[in-house]
């Protein structure tokens, strides 16, 4: 089959790599499939341009992925406005944390015919070889679909055990030296970065956060250690940026990865996600020596309430020591600091405030933004719950139309308060 996938436009000057759309690529050609990429985020191509080029070419199946975002939201609808309008519209496929939680609003909106619903690698490859065998695909786990405008969703698909065995992604479908540009913390203008997986999966439960699947999988350190040879020899990367949701999954695992990078010889700068209950001297010692050079940390309150109720398994003390640890070895810490989540106040604004001014070593602008109840998050449903949202398309349509406004206010602060005092917080910041 023919298909052709779609990096939507996201309005930057230098796209992050789309590392989920590289893998499902992958395992699409090594299917036999012909594999095309349309980078609208590149090349800043308006809808009109993916009209024409479905009005001229005939594909099969075309497909697009997004993540929950205001943006990301509106960015779809305008792209299935442009599918569904061509001559030649293929088999149309949605995915992504944006359609997964909600799949039927988002089949209705965009016209989808199906929606791929959590980790897609196995997935599509089946529901292709339906389409292209023209068999049943109601019988395919983790998708959705309308029919006689009612959604049948098929049981939810048992994660990839074994994700070793998952191709490494397409690299070779993008224009990679546009990607390398991308800049991280504390790198070099003569460096160039790329993104790497080394493991899926987180075993915390924010309230925040919605994700399909609970537990963590890591991958080999010979699996990594490989990917990373290959994009050293063919891209001349010297900078990684770890995508995992926490690469720092427990202590034993994270020394064990770094040991595995040292006695590789491979010579990197690299980036991760981190948790700061791990972040002992010892665990950073090695991260430092492995190359480590920023850890992205998750701190979102520094109000022990907050933290308590938010479920982030962390306390106050934990945030302070794991953040100074990181600063005596030499790493930056990023301050992922939210406000706004269940039963907070100026109170834990300003600690969040004072804790970035007294800590913050400048590898990166920090500012405090709303949390916000995505779809699928445990606050999505406590919102609907207590009347504060009525369902997905208020979310969308109403609600989250900017990301430094607020969506749900979940304080006893009025909306007009909320955001005169995270601007005054933000003034402060910056």
């Amino acid at each position: 089959m023919r298909i052709l996938f779609v990096v939507y436009d996201n309005d930057s000057y230098i796209s992050v790599f789309p590392l989920g759309l590289a893998y499902i690529a992958s395992v699409c050609r090594k299917a036999g499939h012909d594999v095309k990429i349309y980078n609208q985020d590149v090349y800043h191509w308006p809808e009109s341009h993916l009209l024409d080029l479905l009005n001229k070419e005939r594909f099969d199946v075309i497909g697009v992925g997004v993540i929950g975002g205001y943006y990301q939201y509106r960015k779809l609808l305008k792209i299935s406005a442009a599918i569904n309008e061509s001559k030649n519209r293929p088999f149309y496929i949605i995915g992504g944390h944006g359609p997964s939680p909600e799949p039927e609003y988002f089949l209705k909106k965009t016209q989808a015919n199906a929606a791929v619903i959590g980790e897609g690698e196995i997935t599509v490859v089946e529901l292709f070889e339906a389409l292209e065998r023209k068999k049943d695909w109601s019988s395919i786990s983790g998708i959705a679909f309308l029919e006689n405008g009612k959604c049948i969703q098929t049981p939810r698909r048992t994660p990839i055990p074994d994700i070793d065995n998952i191709p490494f992604p397409a690299w070779d479908l993008f224009p990679m030296d546009h990607y390398a540009l991308l800049r991280e913390a504390n790198i070099k203008n003569s460096e160039r970065c790329m993104l790497v997986l080394s493991g899926r999966g987180c075993a915390f439960g924010c309230n925040f956060c919605y994700r399909m699947d609970d537990g963590h999988r890591p991958r080999s350190s010979e699996g990594i250690i490989e990917e990373i040879r290959i994009l050293q020899k063919d891209y001349a990367i010297s900078y990684i940026d770890f995508q995992d949701e926490l690469l720092m999954n427990s202590v034993s695992r994270t020394i064990a990865l770094c040991e595995s990078f040292i006695k590789s010889k491979l010579r990197f700068k690299w980036f991760c996600n981190g948790r700061l209950n791990y972040a002992k001297p010892e665990v950073l010692k090695v991260m430092k020596e492995a190359g480590c050079v920023f850890i992205n940390y998750g701190i979102e309150s520094l109000d022990e309430n907050a933290l308590r109720v938010m479920k982030k398994g962390l306390t106050v003390k934990q945030i302070i020591s794991g953040i100074e640890n990181t600063l005596a070895a030499g790493i930056s810490p990023g301050y992922n600091i939210i406000f706004g989540n269940i039963g907070e106040t100026r109170e834990s604004l300003k600690l969040g405030v004072d804790f970035l001014l007294k800590y913050d070593d400048h590898a990166q602008m920090r500012t405090i933004r709303p949390v916000t109840p995505y779809p699928g998050s445990p606050l999505y449903y406590y919102a609907i719950e207590k009347g504060l949202l009525k369902d997905c398309e208020d979310f969308y349509e109403k609600k989250h139309v900017n990301s430094d406004l607020l969506a749900v206010n979940f304080t006893d602060l009025t909306d007009d308060e909320f955001h005169k005092e995270l601007f005054q917080a933000n003034k402060v910041l910056i």
